[in-house]
């Protein structure tokens, strides 16, 4: 193993962590602010990240163009709740068009995936990230996203369009205050974005 570039990794994961739970914790959920990837540090999943890392996107994608798949991702999206990809399952549509569907995720997880796509776009990004980057990341795979309940999928696409219009500080207020379970219901994501 390549010791510095497993270093490298180890503080990339970490700064991402930090980034996700920092975001975890204004927004109250706080277990899974110190939770967050966990399983990064698993044998399955770090010494691959190390292997492959590059520093500018995640090592499960120059692994998968290496072997054809990511066993690391496949590791990953099974232990992570924050992941749709978690939530599939067999379709129980009744003409079976389609075999997988996602189930509805919880918002918890919703909202921890937003974090996690937020954090990683300014981990990769740098300086180059800005607020509307991780919507046009989400835009530009949006029609291949069958797979995503659908009531989730417009929940993504409203939490990040408000991150892109609204700016942090209020989307984060609004994912503690109104969005998560248990606290008092503010307008619709469509209307919070003025649909």
């Amino acid at each position: 193993m390549d010791v510095k570039k497993a270093k490298a990794h180890f503080l990339t994961v970490m700064k991402h962590k930090r980034l996700v739970g920092a975001y975890c914790f204004r927004a109250g959920l706080f277990a899974q602010g110190i939770t967050h990837d966990l399983s990064k540090f698993s044998p399955t999943e770090f010494l691959v990240g190390a292997k492959y890392y590059q520093g500018t996107r995640s090592p499960n994608n120059a692994e998968r163009e290496a072997i054809g798949l990511s066993t690391s991702w496949l590791h990953h999206k099974g232990r992570n709740k924050h992941h749709f990809e978690y939530w599939i399952d067999y379709s129980d549509h009744p003409d079976r068009e389609r075999p997988l569907a996602g189930a509805k995720m919880p918002r918890r997880y919703v909202a921890e995936m937003i974090f996690d796509r937020i954090s990683a776009a300014r981990v990769y990004l740098g300086d180059a990230y800005t607020g509307e980057q991780p919507l046009k990341y989400f835009l530009k795979s949006k029609d291949f996203c069958w797979f995503i309940h659908p009531v989730t999928l417009r929940h993504m696409e409203g939490l990040l369009r408000m991150w892109a219009e609204k700016g942090e500080a209020y989307t984060v207020a609004y994912i503690r205050d109104v969005y998560l379970p248990g606290k008092k219901r503010g307008p619709s994501l469509g209307k919070a974005r003025g649909k």
